[in-house]
């Protein structure tokens, strides 16, 4: 506990500063860090499973996503529609050609199926879902707009999907820790309880709620819903990592954070939950 707590508060002031305060390109840089390591440690579980992976192109693929995402932020902001679709085109591409390369560099075609398969799902588990971090952070202004409205302010909306998702992670830990006891998917997270996941949620509504009544919202109901979709998006991220841990018989993705285990651990929720409050923000903002 001591161990989690410490490297928690260490990890607090450089995370806020790039929340709030740090440039396109160092956030750039460090997000290509952070999806470098997070697919590092997807590869290390792939490979513990059995499955392999073609790890130069997960990397390549990874980091041409998240450059694909400041592609369309510069070109969005050039277009007269505000909209650019570089990812989009990226992620279209990225399969035959993915299936091609992995073609070319698998010698034993008793492992193509394996390495292929376990290759792209680590480029769109990791880099394609991470990637939507960067619009978060430099939102477009049809992004801007929305977010402004449910009371969130645009250079905050990062802080919102963060704040939003460490108190669910708080509160379902120490609820679940001390009075769970009905467990939800065993076969998954053993430790996971509905106790547990229903404070998680009551946490992330409550961080929302202090977010957004600070700023004096006037639409408190869409910041409410918004922090609901992220909070139950981020338990099945949670879910779907732990899966992939169990595949490979791990309970940790890693041993990076200390308390904590890998950045993959760190990140789970986050990974579902950053598309999820994007293309719940580009819905509000399309039917408005």
């Amino acid at each position: 506990m001591k161990r989690r707590v410490l490297t928690a508060l260490i990890l607090t002031a450089p995370v806020l500063y790039l929340t709030l305060w740090a440039p396109l390109w160092l956030f750039l840089a460090v997000l290509l860090l952070v999806v470098a390591r997070s697919a590092y440690e997807y590869f290390e579980i792939s490979g513990t499973a059995g499955l392999g992976g073609l790890r130069w192109l997960g990397y390549l693929g990874c980091a041409a996503l998240c450059l694909a995402q400041g592609a369309d932020l510069h070109l969005a902001a050039q277009s007269p529609t505000g909209s650019s679709f570089v990812v989009l085109l990226l992620t279209v591409c990225l399969i035959p050609t993915g299936l091609t390369l992995a073609l070319i560099a698998t010698s034993d075609l008793a492992r193509f199926l394996g390495a292929a398969g376990s290759t792209l799902f680590g480029v769109f588990y990791v880099g394609l879902l991470l990637s939507w971090i960067l619009p978060l952070r430099f939102p477009t202004p049809a992004l801007a707009q929305a977010a402004g409205a449910a009371g969130i302010a645009p250079g905050r909306i990062l802080l919102f999907l963060f704040l939003v998702i460490w108190a669910g992670d708080i509160f379902a830990y120490l609820v679940g820790r001390g009075i769970g006891r009905h467990l939800i998917f065993p076969r998954i997270s053993p430790k996971k309880t509905l106790e547990g996941s229903l404070a998680g949620l009551a946490g992330s509504l409550l961080a929302a709620w202090a977010l957004t009544h600070w700023g004096k919202t006037p639409d408190l109901k869409t910041a409410m819903l918004l922090a609901g979709l992220v909070a139950v998006a981020g338990q099945v991220g949670d879910l779907v990592e732990s899966a992939l841990k169990r595949s490979a018989g791990l309970k940790d993705s890693g041993s990076l954070l200390p308390g904590h285990g890998g950045l993959l651990d760190r990140l789970d929720s986050v990974i579902f939950g950053a598309p999820v409050l994007w293309a719940a923000l580009m819905a509000k903002h399309l039917l408005s």
